[in-house]
């Protein structure tokens, strides 16, 4: 394809920054792993396995300089020791040609060094943010010099580990330099405080010290936050923000900006659509001769060219798109678009690093695996046996494993019983805000589509006569799991009473249809998204909704995936009543009784109808029929019968799709008593 028949030639331009020159326009921008400072290899091959899809730029997570502010989950630059764990990713990452980037952070008072107990420092003195009985003291001048030695030190060690870019950070509402700017945290009446000149004062010394310390080979980028969507009380891009970049325009090489705080600037597909950020940080090109690189979930090729051809941005930034495919860039090039395994905004990944883990993405079942396991995301080893395949079940873990065993080469027969292939996924995309995840779907439909050895069998209902018909040596059910209809959930763990009544419905019936009579009680003790789409759903239809939940807040792992704060307002400004730290005692005919979870007093609401919103149980019906069979008769039926996904055990979309897709490489895998990953340990100290 000609240049100029190719839509897409703008993103593969190479641009300069600084002294460097980067090979197209796709920036990987600082993002957290969940790997950290515990985990530097799986870590570094997340980012050689991005560089290796085409990213020009690829960056570290936020890298803390100092013991002062400790961040448990990140990785560090302390010291000259710290220096091999960044060279090693330094290294593969040039090894595919990109640049890599290197983001210095102190945390200030986001940190409350639970590890080190050093007091945390900020402009004035403060108390730490979060649940924490931690104050951090007001910086003297002799702690803003400390500081400024600290910064220079960890640029040094940066290039001495191989990093081309070497970030000065002030976002995410979780930085010293971010506290410094800020008018809301910065009542300083010294030079650096009062006026945005002198706020602006440190991180103009640590940008400028910065450049003397990595000389003219490396380049020096600046990563700010331009609003922080407060209004009057926090920083604007009409306001402060722009002034800041104003003031800074030529200082560095480039500028990444964003939205603060973490919250905003990774909002989840429920709450915001590809490039929301855009009216935020649209001014800064026209202040600025720099580059900008900016992000705003981008997966569309042609929302990307409208970006650099309308003057937005120069770079498309990107983390959770860069989780979901690697290859995205490379996908673009080729002409491949409809291969981009598009990221569905869910915050899974999220969720990994928040919950100190590796993270995960439900898209892209390598993500974090790429060292660990050796799976690649796009390639796959070859099949090593003659079995032809049988898939009972479309649904995600269903359709991965089917997709994937067509990928090695197998011949795959994919029954579904129902004419919709997805399962759960199509079922639960109905509701709101939830539609953007039926990418976890077509993705796999249409690659499946294109391969002739996957033949998919709508209608199907399997049993174990027409499972022993097929022939098929290698039998994998993926026939998901059902709603309870009897209350038994996490809290109490018990049946309640009243659930078998005719007023009671499960998230399945409203799935199917069901419109219960209000007022209606959903009672969500499973506390992720069901709970709140479903009160979302009856609302809209225009019933009284009471959401009660065990915990002390609606959809309490959504803290995890940055969006409790946001469901809970949506929930409110809905009229849904919201009755926190309650479990269900008995159902009625037309009164729900619930138990406090703090004093046991019982306590009783008026409705007419509840929704069960519990836990689930697995369809593995078949399965244990297959496996009896094969019991009782050693040749009759497959070689192999294996369960996934919720047939398994229930759990995520990406939990489903994760298991479909470790059945394809390692179907006869058993749980033994040697670890089926890699290992890395820490060194142990001397004495």
């Amino acid at each position: 394809m000609t240049q100029q028949a190719d839509p897409y030639a703008v993103l593969f331009e190479p641009v300069k920054i600084g002294p460097l020159t980067a090979r197209n326009r796709f920036y990987q921008v600082p993002h957290c792993t969940g790997a950290g400072r515990n985990y530097p290899s799986v870590s570094a091959h997340i980012r050689a396995t991005n560089a290796e899809g085409g990213w020009a730029v690829v960056s570290t997570e936020q890298c803390d300089i100092h013991y002062s502010a400790d961040m448990r989950a990140q990785v560090r630059l302390w010291n000259e020791g710290d220096i091999p764990f960044h060279a090693r990713m330094t290294d593969l990452v040039h090894q595919h040609g990109a640049l890599a980037a290197c983001q210095l952070v102190h945390s200030g008072s986001y940190s409350p060094n639970h590890i080190g107990r050093e007091i945390p420092i900020s402009p004035i003195n403060t108390p730490v943010q979060g649940p924490y009985p931690v104050h951090a003291r007001a910086m003297d001048k002799r702690d803003i010099a400390n500081f400024r030695q600290w910064h220079r030190r960890a640029a040094r060690l940066a290039k001495q580990a191989g990093f081309d870019i070497v970030y000065v950070y002030a976002g995410h509402d979780i930085t010293l330099l971010l506290e410094f700017l800020s008018p809301r945290i910065n009542t300083r009446s010294d030079e650096y405080g009062g006026s945005v000149e002198n706020r602006v004062r440190l991180f103009r010394e640590c940008i400028e010290e910065v450049r003397d310390e990595v000389g003219e080979t490396c380049a020096v980028a600046v990563r700010l936050a331009v609003d922080e969507l407060l209004g009057d009380k926090g920083i604007t891009s009409a306001g402060d923000g722009r002034e800041i970049v104003e003031i800074l325009a030529e200082l560095p090489d480039l500028w990444d900006v964003n939205v603060s705080d973490w919250n905003n600037d990774s909002m989840t597909s429920r709450f915001a659509e590809e490039g929301y950020q855009e009216p935020y940080v649209d001014f800064v090109k026209s202040v600025t001769s720099k580059p900008v690189v900016g992000v705003g979930r981008f997966t569309s090729p042609d929302t990307m060219v409208s970006q650099i051809k309308r003057g937005v941005l120069d770079f498309i930034g990107a983390a959770r798109p860069a989780i979901a495919d690697p290859f995205l860039p490379n996908k673009i090039e080729q002409n491949r678009p409809e291969d981009i395994r598009e990221c569905i905004g869910c915050n899974i990944c999220v969720s990994g690093n928040n919950l100190y883990t590796p993270m995960r993405c439900t898209q892209n079942p390598t993500r974090s695996e790429e060292w660990r396991r050796g799976w690649h995301p796009e390639r796959i080893p070859v099949k090593d046996t003659d079995d032809h395949v049988l898939v009972v079940g479309a649904g995600p873990a269903g359709l991965e494993a089917a997709r994937a065993f067509g990928q090695r080469g197998y011949d795959v027969m994919l029954a579904e019983a129902t004419r919709d292939l997805g399962g759960r996924v199509t079922r639960e995309t109905t509701f709101p805000g939830l539609s953007t995840w039926a990418r976890v779907r077509d993705w796999r439909v249409g690659q499946i589509e294109k391969m002739p050895n996957v033949v998919v069998y709508r209608e199907s209902q399997m049993n174990e006569a027409t499972v022993l018909e097929t022939a098929c040596n290698l039998v994998v059910v993926a026939t998901g799991a059902t709603w309870r209809r009897d209350g038994f959930g996490r809290t109490d763990r018990a049946v309640v009473p009243g659930a078998d009544r005719s007023n009671v419905y499960t998230p399945d019936d409203i799935m199917n249809g069901a419109e219960p009579e209000g007022p209606v009680i959903v009672f969500d003790d499973d506390h992720y998204y069901m709970g709140s789409v479903i009160s979302e759903r009856l609302r809209a239809l225009g019933r009284e909704v009471v959401l009660v939940t065990p915990e002390a807040v609606v959809s309490a792992f959504t803290t995890y995936t940055l969006e409790q704060s946001r469901v809970q307002a949506r929930l409110m400004e809905a009229g849904i009543r919201i009755v926190a730290s309650h479990s269900l005692v008995s159902i009625g005919a037309d009164a729900t009784e619930l138990r406090c979870t703090y004093t046991d007093r019982v306590s009783s609401i008026a409705c007419t109808s509840v929704v069960l919103v519990t836990a689930l149980t697995a369809n593995d019906g078949l399965y244990t029929d297959l496996v009896q069979t094969a019991v009782a008769d050693d040749d009759a039926g497959p070689r192999r019968i294996v369960r996934i996904g919720d047939c398994y055990a229930p759990g995520t979309i990406a939990a489903a799709v994760w298991s479909g897709h470790r059945c394809a490489r390692a179907p006869f895998a058993e749980i033994t008593d040697e670890v089926p990953f890699r290992l890395e340990r820490v060194e142990l100290a001397d004495g």
